[in-house]
């Protein structure tokens, strides 16, 4: 029995369960207490804008350049996928990595668009608040596709990924499996 290993620290971890809770309190509280929304969606954009710093001068596995990959490596992962040739990552696996590029860019986004309407400019702009909506609505489907890969992830490697972002521990890695 291998002992588990460190990949996810505290920070991390923070600021994904932190993030998931920011998107489910702006999703609950987006019609009836505007303030809740609004000081949520705020926060959901700070924390954004610490895993950007995460990503550059984070731990190992935080970091950007560990675990994002070319358009074509991704590609060629998602091949792997279907074909049930996949291996497993100690860290993010190329489209785990390509769903944390996209999920932090629609959060930035409709955090945008949310802070738009505040301004004098914007407020009461009906199509601003349009796209802020269809941005959330498409982001729900990303974290829907997320969740989606995490439980494929889990069962393919028999490793429970999300327990290990509460832990911060993952399999150790073993012959086959990639850790850069």
């Amino acid at each position: 029995m291998t002992v588990p290993v460190k990949v996810w620290d505290m920070p991390v971890r923070l600021f994904h369960w932190g993030l998931a809770g920011c998107i489910a309190v702006c999703w609950v509280s987006a019609d009836e207490l505007q303030s809740l929304h609004e000081f949520s969606g705020y926060a959901a954009a700070a924390l954004v804008g610490v895993r950007l710093v995460l990503g550059t001068v984070g731990n190992r596995y935080a970091r950007f350049a560990q675990f994002v990959r070319s358009p074509r490596q991704t590609a060629a992962y998602a091949i792997a996928v279907l074909r049930h040739r996949d291996h497993r990552y100690l860290g993010h696996n190329p489209l785990g990595a390509a769903m944390v590029l996209l999920l932090l860019l629609m959060v930035a986004a409709v955090a945008y668009t949310g802070w738009l309407q505040t301004t004098d400019a914007y407020w009461g702009v009906e199509w601003v608040e349009e796209v802020h909506e269809t941005l959330a609505d498409l982001l729900l489907v990303a974290i829907a596709l997320h969740v989606a890969g995490v439980i494929h992830a889990s069962f393919r490697h028999r490793e429970n990924l999300a327990l290990a972002m509460v832990t911060g521990r993952k399999r150790a890695p073993v012959s086959g499996d990639i850790d850069h």
